[in-house]
């Protein structure tokens, strides 16, 4: 069976609505013996790409199944390389804040003479890594950054823009969720010590990962804060116990965030968080209900000294970490749910199914051979690629090195490059893509974010606040997958 494969947002497809003609880059790909590995298939009814002078209507591209009958004159091409949609169509991004360095507020001047003064507020010391964004239907955009503690420089490490208005106004920042969770640095576990990424869930709750890190001391337990995010309560906590961590050595870096009764009909009661250990190379898997956590560690979450050099618009750094990027199969495509991760110092992407690793009993012993069997290289890319997210229809989106871009893969195709599609690409722009999410818009319309925050600079000591330094952009989901302007 030969499988046509649109890049096409499948629950836009109602039939009473009227369509424009669109343009957009699909691939046309066999898991037949009697297909040729490695070519795409141009028929007389269906053309690779279509440009503007050559529309089609939605219609022809809704995701639907091909038999060999359907392919009688199929020419045969060479796949290229990489695939890139039609340049004129995802170079740009539209840009909702930039700034050459961070503004972050107080609760009074004293306050930021007193966090000047005494190293908790250095300028020169700080950089954003994740963005999340939650829009009520009857309000605007929240925007919510973090600013994790390197070491000392960032006064709070969750902020909430201030300011989601014209770029120009650079990025205003106030505690989350407010300043007093923050201001001991580290003196009150209760607080947030450092603050990796967030996610905010369908049930519009924020998971906060707390590695609990000033430099590399661990002044607290690292931690799972969850909040409402309508009222901004907290509603649960989880201290990780020392078996699932290495006390001043892990760094839990991303969070990703599987709810398994979810609205309209569920409770969110129950959900399971996966966390990524990049410095003592581990998976960490917390069962919410249960209050459970365990620590799974093979080859599969360990980087390559191959891939420890990392090269960014031409300034390269070392950096020899682990699991970098989670994401989950959606529910709803008819396909073994998977556990993907990749490490940041590495070029194989990997997966495990999830009944797998969440099952605790698996991992009670830590064994890295421990159900070694069910982990499976999906493929590799020859270069490193940054944090990753999951559409709802299956692709799997990434920030890569080279080119310096959002990179896609439909995770029902190979993992290789003809599978693989630029969906945006800029050198300037796009350097080191530390948050990517996928979140609706007041109006429901799912859009892309990205915070950008060129990371080569700061590891290098090589940050020039001259120059914009970090961004935030986004595009909507449909646009950015079918090559259309966002």
């Amino acid at each position: 069976m030969a499988y046509l494969f649109a890049l096409f947002i499948s629950h836009v497809s109602d039939s009473a609505t009227p369509k424009p003609h669109l343009t957009i880059y699909e691939l046309i790909y066999s898991t037949e013996e009697n297909l040729s590995p490695g070519y795409y298939y141009d028929t007389p009814s269906i053309s690779t790409y279509t440009s503007e002078d050559n529309p089609v209507s939605w219609e022809e591209y809704s995701v639907r199944e091909k038999t060999m009958s359907h392919l009688p004159n199929a020419a045969k091409k060479p796949i290229p390389p990489l695939v890139r949609l039609p340049t004129n169509h995802h170079r740009q991004l539209t840009t909702v804040l930039e700034a050459k360095a961070l503004d972050f507020s107080f609760p009074s001047e004293h306050e930021r003479h007193s966090a000047l003064s005494d190293g908790r507020y250095n300028p020169m010391n700080v950089l954003p890594v994740d963005v999340d964004v939650y829009s009520p239907s009857n309000g605007k955009t929240q925007i919510y950054v973090t600013i994790p503690r390197f070491d000392k420089g960032p006064p709070y490490s969750l902020a909430r823009v201030r300011n989601p208005g014209p770029r120009h106004s650079g990025i205003q920042l106030e505690a989350y969720p407010d300043y007093s969770w923050h201001r001991s640095y580290g003196a009150d576990c209760d607080g947030l010590t450092s603050v990796y990424r967030v996610k905010i869930d369908a049930c519009n709750r924020m998971w906060i990962l707390d590695s609990g890190e000033i430099g590399r001391n661990h002044t607290c337990p690292p931690q799972i804060v969850v909040f409402d995010i309508s009222t901004h309560r907290m509603v649960h906590r989880y201290r990780l116990p020392g078996t699932v961590f290495v006390r001043n050595y892990s760094r839990l870096i991303t969070i990703a965030v599987d709810i398994t009764d979810p609205p309209p009909n569920g409770k969110c009661l129950k959900a399971f968080a996966y966390i990524a250990d990049a410095t003592s190379f581990a998976l960490i898997v917390y069962d919410m209900i249960h209050e459970n956590s365990w620590r799974v560690e093979n080859r599969f979450t360990y980087p390559s000294p191959l891939f420890s050099t990392l090269t960014v618009a031409g300034e390269s750094f070392q950096l020899l970490d682990g699991v970098f990027g989670i994401s989950i199969t959606p529910e709803g495509l008819g396909l073994q749910r998977m556990l993907y991760f990749h490490s940041v110092s590495n070029d194989i992407q990997a997966s495990v199914p999830l009944h797998v690793i969440n099952n605790a009993t698996n991992f009670l012993i830590p064994d890295i051979s421990a159900c070694l069997g069910n982990f499976t290289e999906v493929g590799k890319r020859g270069i490193q690629c940054t944090v990753s997210e999951m559409s709802p229809q299956g692709y799997l989106l990434c920030g890569f090195f080279d080119p310096i871009a959002l990179v896609g893969w439909d995770i029902r195709t190979s993992y290789t490059a003809e599978h693989r599609f630029v969906l945006a690409e800029n050198a300037e722009t796009l350097q080191f893509i530390g948050g990517l999410k996928i979140a609706p818009n007041a109006q429901g319309k799912l859009e892309v974010w990205i915070l950008s925050n060129r990371a080569q600079k700061f590891f290098s000591g090589t940050n020039n606040f001259h120059e914009v330094n970090y961004r935030i952009l986004k595009c909507g989901l449909d646009e950015l997958l079918l090559g259309l302007p966002c």
